[in-house]
């Protein structure tokens, strides 16, 4: 009876063991449940609500309404490197992504420099500015006779050059100076034809008097040599050649004793009372000059001393090998200083206009982009790509890129876009990821929440080849993956590469012998 009593209460003791045994796994299920859900939940409202920041319909280059600030990407902060174009679920951490923003220490574009290093390099700023730009063109030229103050002294009849008064090119003449003396014979005929009339008594005399000048203005004589004719009664044979204009014997085609015939030039004289200069200017800056633009000069032979003109002209035409504009300048030259074959430098003045200025030295240009490092709200510097215009007076104008009342850095911002350019260069390695993390396969160890034929979610420990902490996160499954001897909650060894999404693959994936725990 007693033998009987103690074996009913071992049955009894093992009944409520393997009861409490199932109660307690029960219980586990149940909470591996309560957690999936929460996890799932979390997840759903961190990339459907997140308050009333980015929504799934966010995209890169939106502005964050809570913020105010614009989101450049999205990463997981445990796996910073791997860059989303939208929010959502991280595939490492099952975790919410979070927005990068631009400006942001972790932004590539944006440095941030410590203030006392910022002394150190001696960085300075100045601001944007919207003022009135005059720009000058800087051009070298060399002088030439004003060819509009040229005159021409020819022979108006046969004659035969007696004395010649100037004897030498490029000699000083004054206006009304001599130059030469000429003997006209067919002058004598009609001279004497003339005074012969003159001193004849009669009536109706009028009429042969007036034909009698005109064969002397036929045979060249002027007005005033006829006058001088009727006045001295007596023929005047010779003829002095003067200058018309003050300035300088260009030409000089006669010499004493030649005999000349009507037409011929024999005297070129130019004036120096104006000179151009024509001045060589870049095709790229042609279209900065302005017929009538105002043009001050200064030649080193000549030093202290400014000539001003104006731009007369812009020649047509371009030098192929020098690929230059030629503009003709006109200068005042009182004193005659200037004379042809000097060089000078020449300063233009272009049209004045309104437009956006920064320091000339803010501006960086590396032969592919135009760049300034602008100083942000928060204090850390950033690129910016600009399109410059003219240059004038240290001060350089910018048609697009930056507005009115930003500070631009003008000293030390070459260090500052080398920094710029390092972290960008590393970052977009870094979010490139390494090119053989998609061959390199990494081992672990886990407990099987989760599995279906697509997806195994794995428990596992640290898997240092590739820095991860232990954690619990899903993997993918290759298709035609054999899990029939998988269960949910056994122990299992796996491998797993990262795929070219950024999202772990099961390679291979075997059940541990030790069996459930």
């Amino acid at each position: 009876m007693s033998n009987l009593r103690v074996a009913g209460l071992g049955r009894h003791y093992a009944i409520m063991i393997v009861g409490a045994a199932l109660a307690v796994a029960a219980l586990a299920w149940a909470a591996y449940g309560f957690y999936r859900m929460g996890v799932d939940r979390g997840m759903s409202l961190a990339t459907t609500s997140s308050g009333s920041g980015p929504t799934a319909a966010a995209k890169p280059g939106d502005v964050d309404p809570t913020t105010g600030r614009k989101i450049l990407y999205w990463h997981d902060p445990m796996v910073p490197a791997q860059r989303f174009d939208a929010p959502g679920k991280s595939p490492f951490m099952n975790m919410a992504l979070v927005p990068v923003y631009e400006g942001a220490a972790g932004a590539e574009s944006s440095i941030t420099v410590n203030p006392r290093i910022q002394q150190n390099l001696g960085i300075r700023t100045a601001e944007v500015l919207h003022s009135t730009m005059t720009p000058r063109l800087e051009a070298v030229g060399n002088i030439a006779f004003n060819e509009r103050d040229q005159v021409i002294v020819q022979a108006r009849a046969t004659g035969y050059v007696e004395k010649l008064l100037v004897r030498a090119a490029l000699d000083h003449v004054a206006a009304g100076q001599p130059l030469a003396e000429i003997y006209v014979p067919d002058w004598i005929a009609a001279q004497e034809e003339f005074l012969s009339l003159l001193r004849m008594r009669g009536e109706n005399l009028a009429g042969l008097i007036d034909a009698a000048r005109q064969r002397m203005r036929q045979v060249g004589m002027t007005d005033e040599q006829i006058g001088a004719v009727e006045k001295l009664g007596a023929a005047q044979p010779r003829i002095t050649l003067r200058a018309p204009i003050a300035g300088v014997v260009a030409d000089l085609a006669v010499r004493e004793g030649m005999t000349v015939m009507p037409g011929e030039t024999l005297f070129g004289i130019n004036g120096l009372s104006t000179v151009w200069a024509n001045a060589e200017v870049p095709e790229s800056q042609a279209g900065f000059l302005r017929p009538g633009a105002r043009v001050a000069a200064h030649s080193p032979a000549i030093p202290n001393t400014v000539f001003d003109g104006t731009v007369q002209a812009i020649l047509p035409s371009v030098d192929t090998s020098t690929r230059t504009i030629k503009a003709r300048v006109e200068l005042a030259n009182p004193s005659g200083e200037l004379v042809p074959g000097m060089f000078v430098s020449i300063s233009i003045a272009g049209p004045a206009n309104e437009a956006l200025m920064v320091p000339t030295e803010a501006v960086i240009e590396t032969g592919r982009r135009t760049v300034v490092m602008v100083v942000e709200a928060n204090g850390t510097f950033a690129p910016v790509d600009v399109e410059i215009g003219i240059e004038a007076n240290g001060q350089t104008e910018i048609k697009r890129g930056l507005t009115a009342g930003q500070r631009v850095v003008v000293s030390g911002q070459f260090l500052i876009d080398s920094e710029a350019s390092l972290r960008a260069t590393s970052t977009r390695m870094q979010s490139a990821g390494p090119p053989q993390n998609s061959a390199v396969e990494h081992s672990g160890e886990g407990k099987i929440e989760a599995l279906d034929d697509r997806s195994v979610t794995l428990s596992h420990g640290p898997i240092p080849s590739i820095q991860w902490n232990a954690m619990t996160m899903q993997f993918g499954l290759p298709a035609g993956t054999a899990t029939g001897t998988l269960n949910v909650g056994q122990r299992a060894r796996f491998t797993f590469v990262m795929g070219a999404d950024g999202k772990p693959r099961i390679t291979r994936i075997e059940p541990l012998t030790e069996g459930p725990q």
